[in-house]
């Protein structure tokens, strides 16, 4: 399939399903969570999108927005297509925002239907919702409100004739997908307007990667980001494009034993997860000895030396046999035995995990982008992993470097503009060029090297410009920090909040800082520490859905206990 040459998301999932017709009786969805332990196949995903997107064409005109808030689970890939079928405009919620956001975003899109998953999702936003837009339900709620699954029922008899009209061929690529709001680590969330073509355009540059690891093999996926996230979003559709087999897994907690059932070849994630990976296993490591330990030493250590490129001596190739052998597959069988790539994505992966995993044969594929590129930029290709940067710019779209060192991106990935907002569009996009806010450079190998970030600074009282992330990265990588945040603006030196179970374990934190203060520069050296038992969580308004640090709402909280520290 050539998909440069599809029209829209739409075109592409019926174009796969009638191109390749032994896909029709084959696996594609199943949520974990569902006791029911059948798969939708194609067939029945297909009848589902053409019997509400025909329901939803009486309701919907042309660019019309329609809320869909749920969890992840086959109705809402159902959901999304059908919608753009009949015209409309998806409108992804986190089932995980504040009140004040959903009051925000609703507000703001001002959506003709909104289609909810239960009572939960429901009740977060009924109060903000206006009498005339239509609500929809996944489950059954009530007599008043139709839920799709009656939908379907009512109306199957209407699709035993096929058309060639069966989906909207008069969609184009520079019409409107969707709009996803942004976490809003600070202020409102802005809606991100983005194509068919751009979300195809990234298919387009992830499939040439996921092409050389799935190659004749039936990929499968297990997804866990939520749906609503640019970078999921788009992965749906990458897994159309591959005819993928797709599980939804229960819950972040549950990801590990949905791991084993689901048996992933490709499994994409953001930097927390990796990071709380390698705390367990590093965990697991310390607890080992004599041989064992020796064992998985030399596994970390011959990992790393292949993935850097270096050569093995006779002695090594013969050790690293039996690390093959003995730990790195023991290793993958806990997370299913066919995983062929970890990728991450949403944020910097520190380069140690990344060695770490990669080292005991977890192959971890570090990519970069912001959901105003639909989202992926660049990824690390399978084979030709450069650890330290992200990988070569995707082919459909380019990058260059700014004069300031900031990463500036063209192409049809590119966000059409944020909705209702002229001024902060004409800000980020200028001459065609998206100014991404991230300082980097291009390596001699032609990779992309994220160096700091634009925004997210600290200044202090010298002037000097400082990573938080970088930092908050470093500290992180200490089995006994859980979480750290970083402060420091317009002050003399830099103090932190680390999150840790238990006061016991001060003593070794305040060692662990000691030693990594001498890896930082003068301006990077943490003085002093604010010990906190309570996470920073999306419940408690401290994360982003998509795990990143709220940096405003924990300063809100804490900002008192931080200044005690100078």
């Amino acid at each position: 399939m050539e998909l440069n040459k599809i029209n829209s998301l739409v075109e592409l999932f019926y174009k796969k399903y009638k191109d390749k017709k032994s896909l029709t009786k084959q696996p594609f969805l199943r949520w974990l969570k569902d006791e029911d332990k059948n798969f939708l196949t194609w067939e029945h995903v297909e009848s589902h999108i053409t019997i509400l997107s025909k329901y939803l064409k009486k309701i919907l005109s042309k660019g019309d927005r329609c809320v869909l808030l749920s969890e992840n689970r086959p109705e809402w890939l159902i959901s999304d297509i059908a919608i753009m079928n009949a015209g409309g405009v998806t409108v992804p919620l986190f089932t995980t925002y504040s009140e004040k956001d959903y009051d925000y975003i609703i507000k703001d899109c001002k959506p003709k239907v909104c289609i909810v998953s239960n009572n939960n999702q429901l009740k977060k936003i009924e109060k903000f919702i206006s009498i005339e837009t239509k609500i929809i339900s996944i489950e059954n709620l009530s007599e008043k409100i139709e839920s799709i699954h009656n939908i379907f029922e009512k109306y199957s008899d209407q699709i035993k004739t096929k058309t060639p009209e069966d989906y909207n061929n008069k969609i184009s690529r520079k019409d409107l997908a969707c709009i996803i709001y942004t976490s809003g680590t600070t202020g409102n969330p802005k809606g991100v307007m983005l194509s068919h073509g751009g979300i195809l355009s990234n298919c387009e540059g992830a499939k040439e990667i996921l092409d050389t690891l799935v190659k004749k093999d039936l990929p499968v996926f297990l997804t866990w980001l939520p749906l609503s996230h640019s970078y999921e979003h788009t992965v749906q559709y990458v897994q159309i494009s591959l005819g993928a087999k797709i599980y939804y897994a229960e819950s972040l907690e549950k990801l590990l034993p949905n791991m084993v059932i689901a048996k992933p070849t490709i499994m994409t994630a953001v930097p927390r997860f990796y990071q709380n990976l390698y705390s367990k296993i590093l965990l697991n490591i310390s607890k080992q000895k004599g041989l064992k330990k020796k064992l998985i030493e030399n596994t970390i250590f011959l990992g790393t030396k292949k993935l850097n490129k270096e050569k093995l001596n006779f002695m090594e190739k013969i050790i690293n046999f039996f690390c093959e052998y003995l730990v790195r597959r023991k290793i993958k069988n806990q997370f299913g035995g066919r995983l062929k790539a970890f990728v991450s994505g949403g944020g910097a992966l520190d380069q140690k995990i990344g060695e770490f995993l990669n080292s005991i044969g977890l192959p971890t594929l570090q990519g970069y982008g912001l959901t105003e590129t639909s989202p992926v930029v660049s990824c690390n290709i399978p084979g030709k992993i450069k650890i330290d940067t992200v990988g070569p710019p995707f082919k459909t779209n380019e990058v260059k470097i700014a004069d300031d060192g900031e990463i500036l991106v063209k192409g049809e990935n590119v966000m059409l503009g944020y909705w209702n907002m002229e001024k902060e569009t004409n800000d980020i996009i200028r001459d065609g060029w998206l100014h991404t806010g991230d300082i980097g450079e291009i390596t001699k190998d032609g990779n992309l090297k994220i160096t700091d970030r634009k925004k997210e600074i600290i200044v202090n009282l010298g002037g000097d410009n400082i990573s938080p992330s970088k930092i908050e990265n470093l500290l992180c990588l200490n089995e006994k920090i859980k979480q750290s945040f970083v402060y420091g603006d317009k002050k003399t030196y830099l103090v932190a909040l680390i999150v840790s179970e238990s006061e016991e374990n001060k003593k070794e934190i305040e060692f662990y800082l000691e030693n990594l203060n001498k890896s930082l520069s003068l301006v990077e050296k943490v003085k002093k520490f604010k010990l906190i038992k309570e996470e920073f969580t999306i419940e408690n308004g401290m994360l982003t859905p998509t795990l990143k640090l709220k940096r405003k709402k924990i300063l809100e909280k804490y900002k008192e206990n931080l200044e005690k520290l100078y």
